[in-house]
């Protein structure tokens, strides 16, 4: 296997990465996070909103420095917030001196004693050199990181391992980042993005941990059920920036980041419509989900819709809302890895986009997780219409573009579209499974995360097509010559704005932050350094590329896994005109995101009423009408928004 995992950060790769973050301000929010609700708890200058334990100002050891609160001085003291907090988040920068310690205590209640004695803490410390057996990031003697069930399948599916016990903590001397959210039903611990560890205050399985610590005998220890956020002092150099905390409801849930609610929702675009071949049944008996991955036209001006579904076939048919039948243009299940196989949610047909002379040519492309080729692989493949039928594709013309190996069945990416360059452009994840334990995002060694750009009506070098001379990677030594641009985890989906041409991406997260980019050449967007615009674990990726900023993020108490759509450019829906339609797949939201480009940033993020079914993919028709599509068993998938009576 051709991968390394490196996982030591380097110091110099950090310094980097803080130049690079210009744009996200220390000590600031991002405009996505002020829309969610999350707040500042230090703002650069002063001491305001801390004071110490049972105090009413701050020790002289407390100090500003840098734009950092510093315990610099002995006796300094723990410090908590003047505030209490109930239900809420919190996220935080520190940096521990080396053999240093620290740490983060909630729910902190100034009665008889320490701090401790009622604020559970989260450990803060030099992992290295530090005194404590106990890392960083772990629940003083309760809990420590724990690798997720869906990381340990697609581990056991690739045939390779990790370590159990995660360490994402950055050595002494360098800005770590620790997130906690305390919730009523579910409580996590990040560091530097990396998940863990959940748990539930007051359930059985925290009573038999508090009862097996030296927490037994303290009556009101994790029990209160608020308090002050409490900062400790433990003899050590700390420092601490960019405190941000976030109030959650008596649900546990935070404000949905939209600045309005637009009155419409989404319905059927093709009611009556009935899919050839499909009948929401296998061979076998079992229940099979018809699952849309592209909508998209044929630039000919024949008024007709293509539809691909993750299965492996192409579905054509008139774009008239009352349509009553499609026919199959191509059917490729036999080549086609099922998705429903075990560990394969992710594969299967997932790209489809048509040549921009087809009316002249024929041609169009494919992308797809091939079942014949071991190990797991991902095609590339161009096919040609039928010379006797427009609704019919050769399945016998199919010229194989690319092979891509995939070391995991996850992040496959999969989107393919024309640019209005004419070239072919191609989305690639990371190449799957947890932290991306190959370090492909920062790798421009290897195609995995990036997106690739490549002239499909040349032929050099022995391939089945050509480099575009100004591919921005050409003269790099070791670097692919395919890529366009690079640092993503898993692009979910790309488009190209039909009226302008600029290509979007929404990358899917991991653990903390969903994000959406607007592709420039050459651009580094991040992963796995960063999760959108936030620190990511600890591997040591050799960036030389300025990191580029989402243009917009959400967090995973909006939603878990982003879909990327299009930007609309039909006059039905003049309040959508010009805007990119997006959604969640985990909650089902859709937004509308409104983007100024020559100011570089959103104007408005405005909420769609949606039904909470999970959004596959989106597409878009040659009138600039945007659908968005569904998973389902009788055949009712594809939707478009109407305004609401």
């Amino acid at each position: 296997m051709r991968y390394l995992i490196r996982i030591i950060c380097l110091p110099a790769i950090l310094l980097a990465m803080d130049v690079c973050w210009a744009e996200v301000p220390v000590n600031g929010l991002t405009v996505a996070e002020e829309r969610s609700g999350w707040e500042l708890a230090f703002d650069g200058k002063t001491t305001d909103g801390w004071r110490n334990y049972k105090k009413d100002g701050i020790s002289d050891g407390w100090v500003v420095q840098d734009g950092a609160l510093t315990r610099a001085e002995k006796g300094a003291g723990d410090i908590v917030t003047t505030k209490k907090y109930k239900f809420f988040e919190i996220s935080l920068e520190y940096n521990i001196s080396t053999g240093g310690n620290s740490g983060l205590m909630f729910h902190v209640a100034e009665t008889d004693g320490p701090p401790w004695h009622t604020g559970p803490e989260v450990q803060i410390q030099d992992n290295v050199d530090g005194h404590d057996p106990q890392k960083a990031g772990w629940l003083y003697q309760m809990y420590k990181p724990t690798k997720p069930a869906w990381a340990k399948n697609f581990e056991q599916l690739a045939g390779i391992t990790t370590p159990d016990e995660t360490d994402a903590t950055r050595p002494a001397g360098q800005w770590n980042n620790l997130y906690l959210r305390i919730a009523p039903t579910q409580c996590e611990v990040a560091m530097n993005g990396v998940s863990y560890f959940k748990f539930n205050l007051g359930d059985d399985q925290w009573k038999k941990l508090v009862e097996a610590s030296k927490f037994a005998k303290l009556e009101n220890f994790g029990s209160m059920g608020e308090g002050h956020i409490c900062l400790q002092d433990h003899g050590n150099l700390v420092s601490f920036r960019n405190i941000k905390i976030r109030e959650l409801s008596d649900e546990g849930l935070p404000p949905e980041p939209q600045d309005d609610k637009l009155n419409l929702r989404g319905t059927l675009a093709y009611p009556n419509l009935q899919w050839e071949g499909f009948d929401g049944v296998d061979d076998s008996g079992k229940i099979r989900e018809l699952r849309p991955m592209e909508l998209t036209h044929a630039n000919d001006a024949s008024g007709r819709v293509f539809v691909a579904t993750q299965r492996g076939v192409i579905h054509v048919f008139k774009n008239d809302p009352s349509v009553e039948k499609t026919q199959i243009f191509l059917d490729l299940t036999e080549k086609v890895h099922d998705w429903k196989s075990p560990g394969s949610n992710e594969e299967g047909l997932l790209g489809l986009a048509f040549h921009p002379n087809y009316k002249q040519n024929g041609e169009f492309f494919v992308y797809y997780t091939s079942s014949n080729i071991e190990p797991r692989t991902s095609i590339v493949s161009r096919f040609r219409v039928s010379k006797d039928d427009p609704n019919r594709a050769d399945p016998a013309s199919e010229e194989v573009i690319m092979k891509i190996g995939q070391p995991f069945a996850n992040h496959n990416g999969g989107s393919i579209l024309f640019g209005k360059d004419g070239y072919l452009y191609i989305a690639l994840g990371d190449g799957g499974g947890r932290n991306d334990p190959f370090a492909n995002g920062q790798n421009l060694g290897e195609w995995m995360g990036s997106l690739l750009r490549i002239d499909i009506d040349k032929q050099d070098g022995g391939k089945n097509y050509a480099i575009p001379a100004d591919n921005p990677f050409v003269k790099r030594e070791g670097a692919q010559p395919e890529i366009f641009a690079y640092g993503f985890r898993n692009p979910w989906r790309i488009t190209c704005d039909p009226q302008t041409g600029t290509i979007w991406v929404s990358d899917v997260g991991q653990d903390l932050w969903e994000e959406i980019d607007i592709v420039k050449a050459g651009g580094n967007y991040g992963w796995s350094s960063r999760e959108s615009t936030h620190a990511f674990g600890n591997i040591d990726a050799a960036q030389t590329d300025e990191l580029i900023e989402p243009i917009w993020e959400y967090d995973h108490q909006i939603g878990k896994s982003i879909t990327g759509g299009h930007i609309y450019r039909n006059s039905r829906l003049p309040e959508l005109q010009g805007a990119y339609l997006y959604a969640d797949y985990v909650t089902g939201r859709v937004w509308a995101l409104q983007y100024d480009a020559e100011a570089r940033k959103v104007v408005k993020n405005s909420s769609i009423a949606s039904s909470g079914i999970p959004v596959v993919a989106f597409g878009q028709d040659d009138q600039g009408e945007v659908y968005y599509m569904i998973g389902s068993v009788n055949g009712k998938s594809i939707y478009r928004f109407e305004r609401s009576e």
